[in-house]
Order: structure tokens, then C-alpha cells, then sequence
């Protein structure tokens, strides 16, 4: 019986995303610095009910933040832009996906939310996105 794979711990899940950001081209790497990255086991209920969710494992990420096309020095925000990555419910979507590596789904989790900070909607990330046909 062969031994069972190590659950990916936070820290691994940071490195990946990390490395997917690392990559950003050069315009979306500098605005991408300015975010903070969180790892964390599963969304706080706060974060479930602002987007008037009940299961915490539906949500892999989320940008937290004024996106870029929206910011105005008139009015800062007043909390850094965050971006959070969320590892059980990632796990659980691996589960889902067949040939699909947990680098690839957290480099695809990491850019989804990236682009709600450069001011991308879920439809426009959809336009382009052929992930999840």
C-alpha cells in the first residue's frame, strides 16, 4: 500500500502563490506588491456573510480592497488592499479536478483575485479565463 501525500500545509500553499505572482508581467507586478497575501484554513464568517455565502468551502479566494481602477487619492483607503487564499476549500476543489496540480489550481486562485485588484470583474475574468470549461 503506497503512502498517502502529505496535506499541503499554509505555508506551502503561500509559496505557490508567491511564485505565481512573481510572475506577473512587469505593469501588474509592481501594482502587485502593493497587496497583502493571506493563507488561511477557511474564510472568517465576516468574509461568508459580506458575500452572502453559508459554506465556507465554496470560497478558494478573495480580494479584499478597493481595486486599482477605483482608487483616489482624495480618499485612501484605509486598510491595505488584501488578498486572501483559503486552503482547505482549495484542497477540497483539487479533489474536484482531474489533472489538475495543486500549483496549478493555486496559481490560477492567486491570479482570479490579483485581477479583482487591477479593477477586473468576474465577468471580465470570465471573457478570458477558459479554465473552467
Amino acid at each position: 500500500m503506497g503512502r498517502m501525500k502529505p496535506t499541503p500545509t499554509l505555508a506551502r500553499i503561500e509559496e505557490i502563490a508567491l511564485a505565481a505572482i512573481a510572475v506577473l508581467p512587469a505593469p501588474f507586478a509592481a501594482a502587485a506588491r502593493q497587496v497583502v497575501l493571506q493563507v488561511e484554513d477557511l474564510p472568517d464568517a465576516r468574509m461568508l456573510a459580506d458575500l452572502g455565502m453559508d459554506d465556507p468551502m465554496e470560497l478558494t479566494g478573495l480580494y479584499d480592497g478597493v481595486p486599482m481602477t477605483e482608487k483616489s487619492t482624495a480618499f485612501p483607503a484605509p486598510y491595505a488592499d488584501t488578498v486572501w487564499l483559503f486552503r482547505q476549500p482549495i484542497l477540497a476543489e483539487l479533489e474536484t479536478r482531474e489533472g489538475v496540480t495543486l500549483e496549478e489550481l493555486v496559481a490560477h486562485v492567486t491570479v482570479h483575485e490579483f485581477a479583482h485588484h487591477f479593477g477586473w470583474s468576474d465577468d471580465d475574468i470570465a471573457s478570458i479565463d477558459r479554465w473552467w470549461e
